[in-house]
């Protein structure tokens, strides 16, 4: 069996926190370990070859990162140079699994659930094991506890093995039949979970849509490798259609079955999920970070980097971040979603990054800026070093405050220490490495009349970064 780990999520309704370039499933949420790791962990119990990441090129570096922090640096993980939804991001995840290991089942996972009671869930993947070694495709329905209509349903039909066929995809309910699918104990939650023959799977895709596995076969063919991650091929992969597993195969295919499964599952989709989810207090409140509440109620307080107290509320989301603060009503969570929709418009930079900014070689944090100037506080990891290049718009000086730089400015090369300084003029060829065993911190101070994250002109990246 091969896991396929999903994390192509943007976890929009779960900002100021969730960004495009750090979204929701690279967050500790809920616990001390991301959602990306828990799912990672979540495979623990089971048997299964290493498992397969399909991600955004732009977050390839946070999945590696995020898998070596628990010690798992077997995984293959492939770049998506274009979001094409889950059917395709299966299918050329089925094709490499094909190309690796003959025709194993897959395990479908989304790297954005909550799944608290492993052992129910490692239980019922066991139980569906055989329905999909016998060729059927398989979902797992969540048991509903509540009547939700912001989840799809899938009712089932005849038992099949440990299963049942499925009758029926249902879209999301209006509020009185989702109460009625409740009471009835033939319709489960869609968990956007699955397990199949990745054989099986291509199969059934090329009834109902053969150019998508053309073009998927195409873009995993000319897969190239690329320090460790797996690139599709661009040109193929981006004439394909974007489209849903459940709209491309799961409503149309015969072979569909679903295994019911009671874990406590919840796609953490909004800020008030969160907050059932989360751990409370005698009045309700789930708060994280320095938080003080006086008379307050059935609200989430989340404090990033300064005291957010609250005094007389009641059922609230406040998340609070360096750069950033909400405020809303608890039941209208899911219009947050509308909030980012207007960053976007405005094109503002809270929309894709947090004023904390992680890059393959550590992370910078901007602290400052005004006209002309801009100064950021920059952390390198020990034997990290920066690309080779230049600024045709600003000027740097650099003060290391932690550790020893390695400093490469047109043909010098050498050593900051600590109190030590340099300057950077603008269009001077430079790159910047930690030589030491410990984290190297140093602030930037940019000067200039553009201090834009795009006038890098980039000749050397030991990340494949480079622009030439």
């Amino acid at each position: 069996m091969i896991p396929i780990i999903l994390s192509g999520g943007s976890g929009t309704r779960l900002w100021p926190l969730s960004r495009k370039m750090y979204p929701k499933q690279f967050l500790s949420l809920l616990h001390d370990e991301t959602m990306l790791q828990r799912t990672l962990k979540r495979l623990d119990r089971l048997d299964h070859a290493a498992p397969t990441v399909v991600c955004n090129n732009e977050h390839r570096f946070i999945v590696a990162e995020q898998a070596r922090q628990i010690g798992v640096e077997d995984l293959s993980i492939i770049l998506e140079p274009f979001g094409r939804n889950t059917a395709p991001a299966i299918a050329v995840a089925a094709v490499h699994a094909t190309q690796q290991a003959g025709d194993p089942v897959l395990l479908v996972l989304t790297a954005d659930h909550e799944i608290p009671d492993q052992q129910a869930f490692t239980d019922v993947v066991r139980q569906a094991l055989p329905l999909a070694e016998a060729g059927k495709l398989v979902t797992f329905g969540i048991v509903p506890t509540y009547a939700a209509p912001g989840y799809g349903y899938i009712r089932r039909g005849e038992s099949e093995g440990n299963g049942y066929i499925v009758d029926e995809f249902v879209e999301k309910p209006d509020q009185s039949s989702a109460s009625a699918y409740l009471a009835s104990d033939e319709y489960y939650w869609n968990s956007g979970m699955f397990m199949f023959r990745a054989q099986a799977y291509l199969d059934e895709l090329q009834k109902f849509k053969p150019d998508m596995v053309t073009r998927c076969r195409q873009a995993a063919a000319n897969m190239s490798e690329d320090i460790g991650f797996l690139r599709l091929d661009a040109e193929a992969f981006g004439d394909c259609e974007a489209d849903s597993i459940d709209y491309a195969v799961m409503e149309k295919t015969e072979l569909a079955c679903v295994v019911p499964m009671d874990a406590g599952w919840s796609d953490i989709g909004s800020w008030s999920s969160v907050w059932e989810q989360d751990e409370k207090d005698e009045h309700g409140n789930a708060t994280r970070g320095d938080v003080i509440t006086n008379d307050t109620e059935n609200s989430i307080v989340h404090a990033e980097s300064r005291l957010v107290a609250t005094v007389g509320v009641s059922d609230l989301v406040i998340v609070e971040t360096q750069d950033a603060v909400l405020v809303a009503d608890k039941q209208k969570a899911q219009q947050v979603k509308q909030i980012v929709e207007k960053l976007a418009l405005d094109s503002r930079e809270e929309e894709n990054f947090h004023r904390i900014v992680y890059r393959p070689w550590g992370s910078f944090d901007s602290v400052d800026e005004g006209e002309g100037y801009k100064v950021k506080r920059i952390s390198v990891k020990p034997g990290a070093r920066l690309s080779k290049q230049m600024h045709h718009h600003r000027a740097e000086h650099w003060v290391v405050v932690r550790g020893t730089a390695r400093v490469f400015r047109d043909d010098e090369i050498f050593d900051l220490h600590e109190n030590e300084s340099v300057f950077i003029p603008l269009g001077t060829t430079h790159y910047l490495e930690n030589p030491g065993d410990e984290a190297l911190d140093i602030i930037e101070v940019q000067s200039g009349d553009y201090l834009g994250e795009d006038d890098i002109v980039r000749f050397d990246d030991i990340y494949g970064r480079s622009d030439g």
